[in-house]
């Protein structure tokens, strides 16, 4: 072997392995298919001076190889280039799952060159190799290339290098379908929830069908067709959550997300980063960048739940995204454009806010746009068998018991002054559910759940103001039932909130206006 032949071989080899480590950065760098075997044909033109080269696909459907890559060819020559399973050496090869080698094609009758990149003249000379492309031993596509002859170069080198560069595309094409199938799965899972959501939060599962609650409801459907901010007011417990919620799912937007976050409730430190995002650095602890629910809600629906508490800094930065939809992350300089449709909610008194320069009058009327008022539980008494009926069946399944609520015992419900609204009723029927050892609810197992059990001054709708009762005042009840929380929670705030169905917070900020003191007092 001369010595010119034996320095072409050696040649060849580190061209080999600098071919297949191209090969690997690529398929490593993309998962898509088709910009990903592009590249491949490219790096087998450009290191081992492969002259066209093309991979092609069975089609699902047609049956067909398919061109899904071809180098040194037009588009329109990628177009022609169809195979049927047997036809021409491309089709024998995917039909077979052999390769063949063709050392010149202007010699090889069933060389058909379907794509007509090869005149007559242009085929002497020209080698073709056709390897199977093979996912879990079967053949789902099949690489080509063709090549100048030499004589010092065998076909079998070509060969073995294309037989790897098949396999690593075959790993590449089964990676590429097992994503495709996980995407198409999250994809329906997705539209499956989505539906769910869209049947848990809708109007038609609102519980109540009083002259109120039905015109709460009409409005949700007028305003949740528009993009028209929203302001829902109404006590602690009146389900305002439950009506943001109703009006995302019932709006064009009901496929995007729906971020809520509770203003009152996330120190005012921390605030700032969790509506607009912060950049990597920005703040001790800021150790990479993280997006607000601002950024995150984009195209969706963002709840600002107790906007009344939020910090007047914010206030103006809140204004702002109102106005023109555009905000910086914490500690960046670039602005972010959002598309995001606002729903915000408080219990305060926003007017009295204002006058007492708490809450900034323009972000008042940026979030007024469309107000809607949510009506205390007393105030729609006619809802409240329906409501009891509702929170029976939940907790009945949930318990797996079988509770029933007599006559007296709904009318004491009916009688009460609910200051926690739905959410107190939810939980006082939940814990009898769980602690009644019958199967019926009784009246005096109403009694002993509730503060004050109901009488007469409760129970004609009328106010105390109208009584002149001091006792039987809404912030007398409250105190009166945060002090029975306290007592049976051994003074455990977070335990009595939980029993009153209000938060920490709610519950602390309660305790400081009532002035109840360590003994409950």
């Amino acid at each position: 072997m001369s010595e010119s032949l034996e320095n072409k071989k050696t040649e060849f080899k580190i061209l080999e392995l600098t071919t297949l480590y191209e090969v690997s950065k690529a398929l490593a760098w993309s998962l898509d298919l088709k910009s990903t075997s592009t590249k491949i044909m490219e790096i087998l033109s450009t290191v081992l001076g492969m002259r066209r080269g093309t991979l092609t696909i069975l089609h699902p459907e047609t049956g067909e190889l398919v061109i899904e890559a071809g180098h040194g060819l037009s588009q329109e020559e990628i177009i022609r280039g169809r195979y049927k399973p047997g036809e021409g050496i491309t089709g024998k090869v995917l039909s077979t799952g052999e390769a063949i080698i063709i050392p010149d094609i202007g010699k090889e009758p069933q060389f058909l060159n379907k794509t007509g990149a090869r005149t007559l003249d242009s085929r002497k000379g020209i080698s073709f190799i056709c390897v199977p492309v093979k996912v879990a031993g079967e053949t789902i596509g099949v690489l080509s290339v063709d090549r100048l002859f030499d004589e010092s170069i065998s076909p079998q080198e070509d060969l073995r290098v294309l037989t790897i560069v098949s396999s690593l595309i075959g790993q590449a094409v089964k990676l590429t379908q097992l994503i495709a199938i996980e995407k198409d799965k999250l994809i329906e899972q997705n539209r499956q929830l989505q539906g769910e959501l869209r049947n848990k939060y809708g109007l038609k599962n609102i519980v109540g069908q009083s002259h109120k609650m039905t015109e709460i409801y009409e409005a949700v459907e007028r305003v949740s067709k528009s993009k028209a901010t929203v302001l829902l007011r109404g006590e602690s417990g009146t389900g305002k959550e439950l009506i943001a919620r109703a009006i995302h799912f019932a709006s064009p937007r009901s496929d995007k997300p729906f971020l809520k976050i509770n203003c009152g409730a996330i120190p005012e430190s921390l605030l700032e980063s969790e509506l607009f995002g912060h950049e990597k650095g920005s703040f001790t602890g800021a150790t990479e960048l993280r997006k607000g629910r601002f950024e995150l809600a984009h195209e969706g629906t963002l709840f600002l739940d107790e906007i009344g508490e939020m910090p007047l800094n914010l206030q103006v930065k809140i204004l702002r995204v109102l106005q023109e939809m555009k905000f910086e992350r914490l500690g960046g300089s670039k602005t972010i454009s959002v598309d995001v449709r606002l729903v915000a909610a408080t219990h305060q008194d926003l007017e009295k806010a204002i006058s007492e320069g708490k809450f900034r009058e323009d972000l008042y009327y940026r979030l007024n746009v469309v107000p809607i008022f949510l009506p205390p539980l007393r105030e729609r008494k006619e809802d409240i068998p329906m409501l009891v009926s509702f929170f029976l069946k939940k907790y009945n399944e949930e318990n797996g018991r079988v509770i029933q609520i007599d006559e007296e015992a709904l009318s004491a419900i009916m009688k009460y002054y609910w200051p926690g609204n739905v959410r107190e009723l939810e939980n006082v029927i939940e814990r009898m559910v769980v602690m009644t050892e019958s199967n019926e609810i009784h009246k005096e197992a109403v009694e002993k759940m509730l503060v004050n059990p109901p009488g007469d001054k409760r129970g004609e709708g009328e106010s105390a103001k109208e009584k002149g009762d001091l006792p039987f005042t809404v912030e007398s009840v409250e105190r009166a039932k945060i002090i029975q929380a306290l007592k049976q929670s051994g003074g455990v705030q977070a335990k009595a909130a939980k029993i009153l169905g209000i938060t920490p917070r709610q519950i602390g900020y309660k305790i400081k206006k009532y002035n109840i003191n360590s003994n409950f007092e």
